[in-house]
């Protein structure tokens, strides 16, 4: 067997466990806190779960019709093999709900908004990270982003403001509050699964003893650099030299360490630090702290 195909098979395995994962987390947090509470979530998913709250309709039914037209959207904007995992896993999802029998686990309000938020969104995040939704309204956030020109966070809180809304009006306003809890659980457990307890973050580092920084950053710390030829400007005139700037990825937790250190080489060195969604290959796989 070639080593892509090998690639793509153990990749293609990783995605389906993940989704199942994903699928039987999410479907605890509905049967095992939500639906016995009449707590509703944000997005599609709270909008699945208030109407089946409101109406004879069962929930599976109402999972796979109201995120159908989010997966066409997705098959759109995003693409084919996008929207046939998403598909798979939107049936999968709405098969356990109305198969799988699952506990109650408490009756305690306050616990089944936080570890009904906690276990959707880590189902949420699981499936993500797999490469599929099972609530498509980032989707929908990105398309009308990229139509009327705003931001993708602005365009989910209106979403969220009318589903609160619509759960206060209809329901109550005690339930809407604790719905509100189980959204904010769910969207810092999604941050998690996605992000990491090790967010990256790029650091850009211009200095005049960038082979010091660099020796630095490979031996010590244990990542890759990239450097690139640039022009600094400093001084009333505008004057300028020419310097290597370098270029490196390290872990939230390494962010410290490499501050100090770079301080000891060039107290006057200048770092610009962004975060990074995501990374893959080279050496910032290594993740192990070096002290």
């Amino acid at each position: 067997m070639k080593r892509s195909q090998k690639n793509k098979i153990i990749r293609h395995t990783k995605d389906f466990l993940l989704i199942t994962t994903g699928i039987f987390s999410a479907a605890l947090g509905f049967k095992g806190f939500l639906l016995t509470n009449h707590f509703i979530d944000g997005g599609a998913t709270g909008i699945s779960l208030l109407t089946s709250i409101l109406t004879p309709i069962p929930l599976p039914v109402l999972i796979i019709c109201i995120n159908a037209p989010f997966v066409l959207l997705g098959y759109k904007i995003i693409g084919k093999a996008f929207a046939i995992k998403t598909t798979l896993a939107i049936l999968g999802l709405a098969l356990v709900v109305g198969t799988v029998p699952f506990p109650d686990v408490t009756k305690d309000n306050l616990l089944v908004a936080i570890f009904g938020g906690f276990f959707l969104g880590a189902g949420i995040g699981l499936s993500v990270r797999g490469g599929a939704v099972i609530d498509g309204t980032e989707v929908l956030a990105i398309y009308l982003s990229r139509k009327f020109g705003t931001t993708i966070g602005d365009i989910i809180i209106v979403i969220n403001v009318m589903i609160f809304s619509a759960a206060a009006y209809f329901l109550s306003v005690e339930i809407a509050m604790y719905s509100m809890i189980t959204y904010l659980a769910a969207s810092k457990t999604l941050d998690f699964i996605i992000d990491g307890i090790e967010e990256y973050m790029g650091i850009t580092i211009v200095s005049t003893k960038s082979d010091h920084i660099k020796k630095l950053i490979i031996e010590k710390l244990g990542h890759g650099v990239t450097t690139y030829k640039g022009q600094s400007g400093y001084g009333k005139n505008g004057e300028s030299s020419n310097i290597e700037i370098v270029y490196t990825v390290v872990t939230r937790l390494e962010l410290n360490r490499l501050k100090t250190e770079i301080e000891k080489l060039d107290a006057r060195a200048f770092l610009i630090i962004s975060s990074v969604r995501d990374t893959k290959g080279g050496m910032v796989s290594k993740r192990g702290l070096k002290y």
